[in-house]
């Protein structure tokens, strides 16, 4: 059995370590306040470039020559751009988007397509390193407050090696932000912007359209012009997404990590309290066989 000294000095350890974990809930919260506003802002201005990039698509006649909505007849290699964080202790946050990566891989591989790796954070590229994956681009230090510059870049990269034919699809997968207790990994396809894209953002915006419009210049040049910052909105709805869902699960996983070391401290208080009344009816066992050998 451990000494009193041995259970006070993990008493105080737990103590200290809920402080801690503690203060990052709060300073996590305080946080994902202001993620949660921001993504809710993103994402009307999200749509409408959607709309308007779908309209814009319906009033050009060639818009399928365009680089970035070609469609490959064979697709022999597929980009996998991962959104993870900069940091850990968020619970499944990093794991569960690199789990659905993997997963796309096995898939790809499966159809005799090559796997070209791209991430966001430094978790999620330690681990592509550690599995010896090579990495044909990386992005870090802001996985927690991205700025729009920051998906500009991406984008330019993902933009080039498509037009290129490095690739010929490319994937996104990040935690989409649903609620303080619930995120849930999303892939989307990115690149090329598929007819399902048209057709979908056809469906929602029709209501709002009730006239045609005058286009200067051309819609092709329009679109060609468009279709870069529409990759460039998707790109920084998933990274505020991502931000949001990171602060989300690193509160909650705060949260369970305070309340599992106040139960730690309690069962280790049970200990000290037994160990000191073990201690306490040794001495007086002590002292009465003391008195005994005496009266003797």
């Amino acid at each position: 059995m451990a000494s009193l000294q041995d259970i006070r000095r993990r008493i105080n350890s737990v103590r200290n370590t809920r402080k801690i974990t503690k203060a990052m809930e709060l300073v996590a919260g305080a946080r994902l306040r202001r993620a949660q506003n921001r993504i809710e802002e993103m994402r009307p201005y999200a749509d409408r470039m959607q709309e308007l990039m779908v309209g814009t698509a319906r009033a050009a006649a060639s818009h399928r020559n365009l680089a970035l909505m070609q469609q490959r007849e064979e697709v022999r290699r597929v980009a996998v751009v991962v959104v993870s964080g900069d940091r850990g202790l968020a619970g499944p946050f990093n794991g569960q988007v690199l789990r659905r990566a993997f997963e796309l891989e096995r898939r790809a591989r499966a159809g005799g397509q090559e796997v070209a790796w791209l991430v966001v954070g430094r978790k999620g590229a330690s681990t592509l390193r550690f599995r010896r994956y090579e990495l044909a681009g990386q992005w870090a230090g802001f996985s927690d407050r991205p700025e729009y510059s920051d998906a500009q870049a991406i984008a330019h990269r993902l933009a080039e090696l498509y037009t290129s034919e490095e690739v010929d699809r490319v994937v996104l997968v990040y935690n989409r932000f649903v609620s303080a207790l619930v995120q849930r990994v999303t892939t989307s396809e990115l690149l090329p912007i598929s007819e399902e894209v048209l057709e979908r953002g056809e469906d929602e915006a029709a209501p709002a359209r009730s006239a045609d419009f005058i286009y200067e210049p051309e819609p092709e040049e329009i679109l060609e012009r468009l279709l870069p910052v529409y990759v460039e909105t998707e790109i920084y709805r998933a990274l505020l997404e991502s931000a949001a869902s990171f602060l989300a699960s690193q509160m909650t996983a705060m949260r369970n990590a305070s309340k599992n070391a106040g139960e730690l401290i309690d069962r280790y208080t049970l200990q000290l309290n037994r160990a000191r009344q073990a201690e306490i009816t040794q001495e007086i066992l002590e002292v009465v066989a003391g008195a005994d050998a005496l009266a003797e």
